[in-house]
């Protein structure tokens, strides 16, 4: 359908070699985009890209750390050199090495936390939007989360961290909207990945999760790559500097 076709376009998506990234990635090859497959690990890279080559798509591994911004500079120099241009720009990869209250948190974890998260979106997002801006235009999705919308005592500094994202995405919105080029984030609730294993994989938690949620059970990867695929799309047009809660409901109870 015309309205999420993404035929023609090149997407960066990073942490996408599993869970959420992959899905996204797997959900615009299939809409037309080129994707460039990225995450830490150049094997792993490599293998999800092969896997999509082998379906008839196009996909690029480029191995990146969000929180180097050299590697982020190559992973930008590379996907440039191979297609040209990037229209669209999917920050997904993000950290939480601790659990626990915030007074807990070191200053070595804190730090971790918002160099990749924020600082790592940051500066990536200041060297594709002027490449965006060349090529008449785009789209910025930056994966947030429902811990950025309400406190939380074991996740606490990743909150903070998230809710931080999703300001960034409406003041680049701001900015680059006059430019023809949009800018949203997504709050995914729940999704069962390795990042939520702890809670996903132990039945007792599960449960409780899937109670307290409207629609009686946790996230996929699919339920977010969804809406990403809409914010990328001509379909939301007219969309720009809004953060999309996909939690099947659980914020509103």
């Amino acid at each position: 359908m015309s309205l999420f076709d993404l035929t023609g376009k090149v997407a960066i998506i990073t942490g996408s070699t599993k869970g959420i990234g992959k899905a996204i990635a797997e959900e615009y090859a299939k809409a037309g985009a080129k994707v460039v497959i990225s995450s830490r690990k150049a094997d792993v890279c490599e293998q999800v890209a092969s896997e999509l080559r082998e379906q008839g798509f196009e996909a690029l591994p480029v191995a990146c750390h969000v929180g180097d911004k050299a590697q982020l500079q190559n992973l930008v120099d590379q996907t440039l050199a191979a297609w040209g241009k990037i229209d669209i720009l999917v920050c997904n990869a993000a950290t939480n090495p601790v659990y626990g209250p915030t007074h807990k948190v070191s200053d070595e974890a804190f730090d971790k936390i918002m160099g990749t998260n924020v600082k790592g979106t940051f500066w990536l997002c200041n060297r594709v939007l002027p490449e965006m801006d060349k090529n008449g235009g785009g789209n910025v999705i930056i994966i947030s989360s429902i811990a950025g919308l309400r406190g939380n005592a074991t996740i606490g500094t990743y909150g903070v961290s998230k809710a931080a994202e999703a300001a960034l995405a409406r003041n680049l919105a701001v900015e680059w909207g006059p430019r023809n080029i949009r800018v949203n984030s997504i709050a995914p609730g729940l999704v069962r990945t390795d990042f939520a294993k702890a809670l996903t994989e132990d039945p007792v938690r599960r449960q409780r999760a899937e109670e307290r949620t409207p629609v009686r059970r946790i996230g996929e990867p699919v339920d977010i790559a969804g809406v990403a695929l809409f914010l990328a799309s001509p379909a939301s047009a007219y969309v720009t500097g809004q953060t999309i809660v996909a939690d099947g409901g659980e914020t509103i109870c």
